[in-house]
């Protein structure tokens, strides 16, 4: 979880792409497989560089594993946006 959020730091200080990077380096190594914020993160940076095909597709996954009913809105609305 650490590392995640330092990926996403490093995501709003040095770009969405280096960002993005770093995330799908952490989800090959498959030690977050079931952790929602995974694919909740690689969906922001996905939406933000207009790649939203893609964000769709992390926002599902994203939804598939939250549990919360508050961040299950936020992830909603955030698809919504992409056109989904």
């Amino acid at each position: 979880m650490v590392e995640l959020n330092a990926a996403v730091a490093y995501a709003m200080a040095e770009g969405f792409e280096s960002g993005l990077a770093w995330i799908e380096q952490l989800a090959a190594r498959d030690e977050l497989a079931g952790y929602y914020l995974l694919p909740a993160a690689r969906a922001d940076l996905l939406r933000r560089l207009a790649r939203h095909a893609e964000a769709r597709d992390a926002y599902r996954t994203a939804l598939a594993l939250v549990r919360n009913p508050a961040e299950r809105r936020y992830l909603e609305q955030r698809l919504a946006e992409c056109g989904g």
